[in-house]
């Protein structure tokens, strides 16, 4: 991961930066799941308690290169900065991993008990209860799945920074639970 590139989302009057960050990771979704071949990583360098309004991109120059030949950004040009492919600068902070992070409701856990026999019906609702539900609370992205059409959010975990870099592959998300990419 020896260059970057920042995608800005520039909000007006009348879209607001989650929308505009939630369109533009849906195009980079099928952007990724086309050309990103498992090389290029995101990250979202102002997130806190938000994602924030910026979404960089990691990787090779070639691989950035590939990524952007492409016109994906079609429609959101008016409502984004893109900054040219630079290298990541030699000051790092170190290095974390940027996954998705998902937890199964209390519901879809009482229906796969039901589903593969393990408790009857009316057992999986004494023993799963709705207050067992586990409620994330790190931000994230809302998009329409490509495959059913449901609307579904995508938690992200930006890990602890650590000081070595591991390598590995992204998924067509530019999420990674392994692979870690430079803080900056």
């Amino acid at each position: 991961m020896l260059y970057y590139i920042d995608i800005q989302v520039q909000p007006d009057l009348e879209t607001s930066a989650p929308v505009l960050m939630n369109n533009l990771f849906a195009k980079l979704h099928r952007q990724l799941g086309t050309v990103g071949n498992g090389e290029v990583g995101i990250s979202f360098p102002h997130a806190h308690k938000t994602l924030g309004d910026t979404l960089r991109l990691h990787g090779s120059q070639a691989a950035l290169e590939k990524m952007m030949a492409d016109s994906w950004l079609k429609g959101l040009r008016d409502y984004t900065c893109v900054t040219a492919i630079t290298a990541v600068p030699s000051n790092t902070k170190g290095f974390q991993t940027v996954k998705r992070v998902q937890a199964k409701s209390a519901n879809n856990k009482r229906k796969r008990s039901i589903a593969k026999g393990w408790i009857s019906a009316d057992e999986a609702i004494h023993a799963i209860p709705d207050t067992a539900e586990r409620k994330l609370t790190l931000p994230y992205i809302q998009m329409q799945s490509l495959s059913n059409q449901n609307v579904m959010r995508v938690f992200i975990e930006h890990s602890k920074v650590v000081s070595d870099a591991t390598d590995g592959v992204f998924n067509s998300y530019g999420l990674s639970a392994t692979a870690t990419i430079p803080v900056f």
